[in-house]
């Protein structure tokens, strides 16, 4: 849609797993082509972690629709030539390859940026550029673990991973934002830029309250499970007939909730709860007073007085209940899948004058011929390259 605030942009992505994909998506959905080079006969690996999906892997599907997906060979010469002809062509391009790798190809950001000057280069990494860990791998897991994450998400017996790959998606969406801020400043001087994206460096500056927190305090924030570590109360509290999410944020409406919710004015009054500190300090009393008080009521009956009070609160949805929210229920559309159309949730970022392109996920390599013949090559080469692996 000429609509869409990025079409015009070509973007091409030497990319796998979650992170740069994830970016590139964002930027397919909202009209820029995306051109996903892909390793020939094997793919982005993140193609195989699972088949959930009518055979296709519930990560794949989440984060590639809308790319057109061609198979190459990096290290052969002829693959490194159609990527320089890409170059040429392109506005971005974003890479989450080993450090080191482009420059082994003679595709070094620098070296690039000399050849085409408007080219904006996104580069993601696990740590960085230089440094000790520069060469270390990574992956979600591991960033959690080395980030801090871990140390304050989950119960006091035990850690826990976050259930999404947060690290990942974390430097997607820096990479996404530096990636539209260098289209920015390109349009004031016509030159494009590198900009570095660390997945630590992401997830660390996500983890600003806890460090705060932990370095002037002296002491980490308490793992609380399903509760939060310096705000009280603010999780899940049991009723008849299930739990009940409840969040109070100020001490005006803490005395709404005493009052309002739990029928508790003593409570309103009680210096050990006068205050949100003083709340979490004796959450264990504070717990069992409001469990008491929840444990009369039904979940939709605390849900009904809860909003009459305007207290924030939720249910906690299993993953088939997603699909049926109804906050939610407008937001799906088809995608296109070489299995067949999938239910997918539009992207968030709402445009009053255009509607995201939410384009097909591509089978590995469905648009290699295309690319290559719009590149002015010969049939005759595309045909060789097919029979010797370079595509």
């Amino acid at each position: 849609m000429d609509s869409l605030p990025l079409s015009g942009l070509t973007v091409v992505a030497l990319e796998q797993a979650v992170a740069a994909p994830f970016a590139t998506r964002q930027l397919a959905d909202y009209g820029a082509r995306v051109i996903k080079i892909e390793r020939p006969g094997t793919g982005d690996f993140a193609r195989h972690y699972d088949e959930t999906v009518h055979g296709l892997s519930s990560h794949f599907v989440w984060i590639n629709r809308g790319k057109e997906s061609l198979t190459l060979d990096l290290k052969s010469v002829a693959g490194q030539d159609i990527v320089r002809r890409l170059m040429a062509r392109a506005d971005i391009l974003v890479q989450n390859l080993k450090p080191g790798a482009l420059e082994r190809m003679g595709l070094g950001a620098e070296l690039l940026r000399e050849q085409y000057p408007r080219l904006i280069i996104c580069s993601i990494s696990g740590y960085g550029p230089d440094g000790p860990y520069r060469d270390k791998k990574a992956y979600d897991l591991l960033i959690q673990a080395e980030s801090g994450l871990l140390s304050i998400t989950g119960t006091p017996e035990s850690p826990a991973k976050v259930g999404i790959s947060v690290a990942d998606i974390a430097a997607g969406m820096y990479a996404l934002t530096g990636v539209l801020m260098a289209v920015v400043e390109r349009q004031k001087t016509g030159r494009g830029t590198h900009i570095e994206v660390s997945m630590l460096e992401a997830l660390a500056e996500w983890m600003g309250f806890p460090l705060n927190y932990g370095h002037f305090s002296g002491r980490p924030p308490a793992r609380t499970g399903p509760h939060h570590a310096t705000i009280a109360p603010y999780g899940p509290y049991p009723a008849r007939d299930g739990e009940v999410f409840v969040a109070v944020q100020n001490e005006r409406e803490w005395q709404l909730f005493c009052r309002s919710v739990l029928g508790r004015d003593d409570m309103a009054q009680d210096e050990r709860f006068s205050t949100n500190s003083l709340r979490v300090t004796n959450r264990e009393a504070l717990n069992q007073a409001i469990s008491e008080a929840f444990a009369r009521h039904s979940a939709a009956e605390l849900i009904q007085l809860l909003d009459r009070a305007q207290i924030a609160s939720a249910r906690l949805n299993q993953l088939n209940e997603i699909w049926n929210h109804p906050q939610l229920r407008s937001r799906w559309a088809q995608v296109g899948t070489e299995r067949g159309p999938v239910p997918q949730l539009r992207p968030p970022v709402n445009f009053p004058q255009a509607v995201s392109t939410m384009g097909a996920v591509p089978a590995l390599g469905q648009h290699t011929w295309a690319i290559l013949k719009e590149l002015g090559i010969p049939e005759s080469d595309i045909t060789a390259w097919e029979q010797d692996g370079t595509i």
